[in-house]
Formats: C-alpha cells, sequence, structure tokens
C-alpha cells in the first residue's frame, strides 16, 4: 500500500497504472473508518486493479465549525485498518495542498440541496460537491464507490457527475448499508453517540417492517426522481399490510416515479398494479 499526501505524486502514480491498462477504484473517505468503509474498499477491489482510498475531513461541507472540530480523527488506525484491505493507493491531503486559494464555486442540483438534510445543513452540499469533483478531478477513476447510507449525498453526486463532470465517464457505484449488531448503520458519527442515543438511533431498523421501509424510501426516492441516478428501481414488499385508499395512493406514487426511470414492483394489490404499463405474473416453484 502506497501512503502519498501531494497531489502530484498520487498523479504520477495514477498516471502509472493506467499506462499499464489497469482500471482504477476510488473511495473518497473523512478517514474515522469503520466495516462499512472497507465493504466499499472490497468493492472496488473485486472490480479494478487498483483501488485509490482517500482521508480527507473537507472543512467546507461543515456550516457548524464547532462539528468540524469534533469530527472524529484516527490516521493510525485509519491506516492499520486499510493495510488489511486491498487498498492499492491512499491519499492523505492537507487542507493546503486540496484548498491552495478559497474555492467560490457554487453548484445548482436544481433544488436537490436544499430539501431535507440540506434544508438544516446550509451550504453542506455544495461543499461536498467542491470536494468530490476536486477528488475526481486528480484520481479521474473508472468507477468511484459511495454507500447507500448517505441516500441524498448519493443523489447530489450523481447529479453532480452526469452535470458537471460528465467529461470524466466515471461510474458511481452504490454500495449496500453495512450495519451494527443492533442494526444502526455504520457511521464515523456513531463514535459521538452514547449508549443510550445508540440504542434509540438503532429502533427503526427493528420497529419499521420490511414495507415500511419500502414505502419510506418509495417517499424519498419520489421527491429525489428528478436526479436519473440509476436506470431501473426495484420495489419488493412495498404493498405488505396496506390496502384501499393507501393502495392507491402507493399506486399513483409508483406511477409518478416512473415518468423519469423505469420501476419494477412485485405487489399483490390490483390498486398498484394498475398503475403499471406492463404486467408479468411471477409464481414460486
Amino acid at each position: 500500500m502506497i501512503i502519498t499526501r501531494k497531489i502530484s505524486d498520487l498523479k504520477k502514480k495514477i498516471s502509472e497504472a493506467k499506462k499499464n491498462n489497469h482500471s482504477i477504484g476510488f473511495v473518497p473517505t473523512m478517514g474515522a473508518l469503520h466495516k462499512g468503509h472497507l465493504s466499499l474498499i472490497d468493492c472496488s477491489a473485486n472490480e479494478n486493479e487498483i483501488t485509490v482510498v482517500s482521508i480527507y475531513v473537507n472543512p467546507t461541507q461543515f456550516n457548524n465549525q464547532e462539528d468540524l472540530k469534533k469530527y472524529p480523527r484516527n490516521e493510525d488506525n485509519d491506516l492499520a485498518l486499510l493495510k488489511q484491505t486491498k487498498c492499492s493507493i491512499v491519499f492523505l491531503p492537507e487542507t493546503t495542498e486540496m484548498y491552495p486559494e478559497k474555492d467560490d464555486r457554487v453548484f445548482d442540483f436544481n433544488g436537490l440541496d436544499k430539501l431535507m438534510e440540506g434544508k438544516y445543513r446550509e451550504g453542506h452540499f455544495n461543499g461536498v460537491a467542491q470536494i468530490v469533483s476536486k477528488l475526481f478531478e486528480i484520481v479521474k477513476p473508472h468507477n468511484a464507490y459511495f454507500g447507500k447510507k448517505d441516500f441524498q449525498q448519493l443523489a447530489i453526486i450523481n447529479y453532480l457527475n452526469n452535470k458537471y463532470l460528465k467529461e470524466l465517464k466515471i461510474q458511481i457505484k452504490a454500495c449496500e448499508i453495512i450495519r451494527e449488531n443492533n442494526g444502526l448503520a455504520m457511521s464515523s458519527r456513531n463514535a459521538r453517540l452514547n449508549d443510550k442515543q445508540r440504542s434509540a438511533a438503532a429502533n427503526i431498523s427493528k420497529i419499521a417492517s420490511g414495507g415500511e421501509l419500502s414505502r419510506f424510501m418509495l417517499a424519498l426516492k419520489v421527491v429525489l426522481s428528478k436526479v436519473k441516478s440509476v436506470p431501473t428501481i426495484i420495489f419488493d414488499e412495498i404493498d405488505a399490510g396496506i390496502g384501499g385508499a393507501v393502495a392507491h395512493a402507493v399506486g399513483e406514487r409508483l406511477k409518478r416515479l416512473g415518468e423519469n426511470l423505469q420501476v419494477m414492483v412485485v405487489t399483490h394489490h390490483p390498486q398498484v398494479a394498475s398503475k403499471g404499463n406492463y404486467h408479468l405474473r411471477v409464481r414460486k416453484a
């Protein structure tokens, strides 16, 4: 595993790899690594000859400076974990390296950054776009890997890649959520939770049925459907425990979502199925 802190050194290593026709996978992180990050690295290593991991706590995506100060950092532990993976190159830049001068770029996400988390963290996603675009321009990977845990961020990055960085021809790969034993999605920020908070945060995966979680994701995807980040979305169990007017409403939302991309639904309800343009009958063997 090669460790580099300079952009010029990183570019040189990547250039050498590309001359050998090696595909480059990229996993950008802010450190405080956990099994979720390691799973992204595994995904990259399975699909590319070279995997680059960046560790950099980006100040421009923090609208609260106290939050920036408290963000967990442990470089020694991060490097120890990376040595156990198939990480080829780790990039550990200083802020002076990434921002030799102030970055005044403002990205237009067509309102996508103004709702949900963005509503309460003004400028956060613009900062995310600043650093991700910089890293993409430096690494120029064939594939970049992100977790589905940060659903809105993933949508923002897809939008950024499709609208502003199309010439780089980077494939965004969305990887599955990795959870702790209690069901809580793994996150670097979990280190700041006490036992009571960790228990409370894990409850959603215990109290929500598969159908409820599926319908929650439907609501999110309808809101974010203006970003055509994937060609197809598949829903299963979306009609569990519903009927009548609720099933009709779910069908209407699926129909609306299908205006922007292909939607496939496994359903038992005629109210939902009636909204589809095509129907397939499936039987268990």
